[in-house]
């Protein structure tokens, strides 16, 4: 397993911490910034990490902003990527088993570090259930048709 993280200056602080567990874990990651908690906007880092994450050069990815919305709106620009974004382990759980989401999406400033560490080890543990779920996944990806 092999993890695109990212975060903007809002999920800064977040994403270290993401990234410690990841170290513990032993897994894999690429940080694709931001590399301080200064001021930028979260598209610079959203776009590229989705688009490598759609090229299945990872196996997913995390991003993290303020409040997990503005990073979800720009990864989901990205065709291939079922960005989610998730609040506790229950939602990233459904994300994984019913949409098969590709990339998971936080809120520095709305979550609590071990609340977010939770729901991140739930979403890279669970796995996709398929069936029935699958057909809904290939409607959306090709645009409800």
């Amino acid at each position: 397993m092999k993890i695109a993280i990212g975060s903007d200056h809002g999920g800064f602080e977040l994403k270290e911490a993401i990234k410690k567990q990841l170290q513990k874990q032993k897994i894999s990651f690429k940080d694709f910034g931001c590399a301080t908690p200064d001021s930028m906007d979260y598209t610079d880092i959203a776009y590229p990490l989705a688009k490598a994450v759609a090229a299945k050069k990872f196996t997913c990815g995390i991003l993290v902003c303020g409040t997990g919305i503005g990073m979800s709106m720009a990864a989901n620009k990205t065709p291939k990527i079922r960005a989610a974004l998730c609040h506790n382990v229950y939602t990233a759980e459904m994300s994984r088993k019913h949409n098969n989401a590709n990339l998971l999406c936080l809120g520095g400033r709305v979550l609590k570090t071990k609340d977010a560490l939770a729901i991140v080890k739930t979403f890279l543990s669970t796995p996709f259930e398929g069936g029935r779920h699958l057909r809904r996944i290939k409607k959306m990806m090709q645009g409800g048709k």
